[in-house]
């Protein structure tokens, strides 16, 4: 079988800065992907292509059989590819309740049981919002935020959810309290791509991960495999320590 996702020597690029350079990936069904680099990689590009904010200048994407490089993003989403971007990007005058619900909108108008049923689950998945579901999403903290921003894209039903630095800006405590939810995630089905700066708990949820250097695809491997690398201790893991 292909790959759900694969990416065939993509480039990128910002006005004319090249953000990325014949990059090469692939996500197979069930897996967890990471992609690890520094800032200005080109990770949060990657998504964006991947997701159809950004039309790659060559190379091709496809996606469950099919090509998607020239699909417009509100096309993508409906195939079912879901993507949290890095920021949260929470609908201030909206309760928790109402931006769960707008995770809906690939889907049309869903019969008010089952969007009921639906959100309970979210409530089940992120149990640490369910108080709060009728505040405004603005006043959350920032890590219940973050889990808002990923039950709303769980809500499309996505075949592939996309996570763009879930554990940015947020207290310890709460990247573990994040990572277990996206353990449970995984174990319901879902597939997922994960850009993450902290290398460590990335690749503890991953079965494969790559690393990009300056939008070049640098290394591809285990989690077990990386973390033996020596290039990748030093630049992402703390060395040897």
């Amino acid at each position: 079988m292909p790959p759900l996702l694969e990416l065939k020597n993509v480039a990128s690029y910002y006005g004319s800065v090249q953000a990325l350079k014949s990059v090469s990936l692939r996500v197979e069904q069930g897996e967890v992907v990471t992609l690890l680099g520094a800032n200005g990689a080109g990770k949060s590009t990657t998504l964006r292509t991947i997701s159809g904010l950004l039309r790659p200048a060559s190379g091709e994407i496809w996606f469950d059989g099919q090509p998607i490089h020239n699909m417009a993003p509100e096309k993508i989403v409906r195939l079912g590819i879901s993507h949290v971007p890095e920021g949260r990007r929470i609908f201030p005058g909206l309760t928790v309740r109402e931006n769960i619900m707008l995770g809906t909108s690939n889907r049309g108008s869903l019969p008010k049981k089952q969007m009921e049923q639906e959100v309970g689950e979210m409530f089940e998945i992120f149990p640490v919002i369910k108080p709060f579901e009728n505040a405004l999403g603005w006043t959350l903290s920032g890590g219940q935020q973050q889990m808002l921003a990923v039950a709303r894209g769980l809500m499309a039903k996505p075949k592939l959810l996309l996570l763009d630095e879930p554990s940015l800006g947020l207290a310890p405590v709460i990247v573990q309290q994040l990572f277990a939810t996206i353990r449970i995630i995984h174990a319901r089905g879902t597939t997922i791509l994960l850009v993450e700066q902290n290398a460590n708990m990335a690749l503890s949820v991953a079965n494969r991960g790559y690393v990009l250097e300056t939008g070049e695809m640098k290394i591809e491997g285990s989690p077990k495999e990386l973390l033996g690398n020596e290039e990748v201790r030093a630049a992402y893991l703390g060395g040897h320590g």
